[in-house]
């Protein structure tokens, strides 16, 4: 190692961007959020999205439908069903998925959302990785069923093929940085598997002093429902490998602006680059 070199030796400049984005289902004027969406997308020029409240209705598929669009693959999951409509979490990614799995999240009969994570193993073009999109328990007093939603998902990533590239898991989580199902996540706590510890994108590479809050009553779908604003929607990478691969160098909260007057979602979305 020279001197000018840290423990991840020469640092690789490549990277892909991540988005993470919940797109609030069907509620609301959905129609017309959904070319909104679609924009905000566009101009961001993802390689990979990782979607939440992704609704699909026997005929058409909402990720299948941006997959198309944006000329991203698509895989999706749902184990949820409302009104005959399913709501249920999504990947696009710029290159091919050559598998995927989903595992229902525990839940107490009386508490299940139908709630569950999606994985998708990514064929990028300097190796394989894979992406995690859930979405869990949204109440407030669910923690406890959230600690034990994490808990799933960190024995998941653990039980999948090995890879040489960090997992990245991203969704909204429906708590705050400071909540024990987050620091589950990032080591302040026991983590639920020994060694696996993630990185919070914007932690590592926000904007300094700003609290990145994704669910903010500066939006107009959300102020309706008079909550507190806070960050609930995260991309998580696990620990960087040799050449920095999976460190964060940019994050950014993006979807707050209107497209054509309308706001895409009651969420707005975490965009991360991760060095690949």
């Amino acid at each position: 190692m020279s001197q000018n070199e840290g423990s991840y030796g020469e640092l690789v400049d490549t990277t892909m961007r991540v988005v993470s984005w919940n797109l609030w289902w069907r509620f609301g004027p959905w129609e017309e959020r959904h070319p909104a969406i679609e924009a905000t997308l566009r101009a961001l020029d993802p390689d990979v999205v990782a979607l939440q409240e992704v609704w699909d209705d026997g005929d058409r598929n909402q990720a299948a439908v941006l997959g198309e669009a944006l000329g991203l693959h698509h895989v999706y999951a749902a184990n949820r069903e409302m009104d005959g409509v399913l709501f249920g979490n999504a990947v696009l990614s710029r290159w091919p998925i050559s598998g995927q799995e989903m595992l229902p999240l525990p839940a107490p009969p009386d508490l299940d959302e139908g709630r569950n994570v999606l994985r998708a193993d990514v064929d990028g073009p300097r190796g394989p990785f894979q992406v995690f999109s859930t979405h869990l328990n949204w109440r407030y007093d669910h923690s406890h069923v959230r600690q034990g939603q994490v808990a799933a998902i960190a024995e998941f990533v653990r039980a999948a093929p090995k890879r040489s590239f960090p997992p990245i898991v991203c969704g909204d989580f429906n708590a705050l940085p400071d909540s024990d199902e987050i620091r589950m996540m990032t080591g302040r706590t026991t983590t639920p598997v020994d060694g696996l510890v993630f990185y919070d994108a914007w932690e590592v590479a926000g904007a300094r002093g700003e609290p990145g809050t994704t669910w903010s009553n500066d939006n107009p779908w959300a102020s309706r429902e008079i909550e507190v604003d806070r960050r609930i929607d995260y991309v998580f990478v696990g620990w960087p490998r040799m050449g920095g691969l999976g460190h964060v160098t940019s994050c950014s909260v993006e979807g707050r602006d209107p497209v054509d007057g309308v706001i895409p979602s009651d969420h707005y979305a975490v965009r991360a680059d991760l060095r690949y």
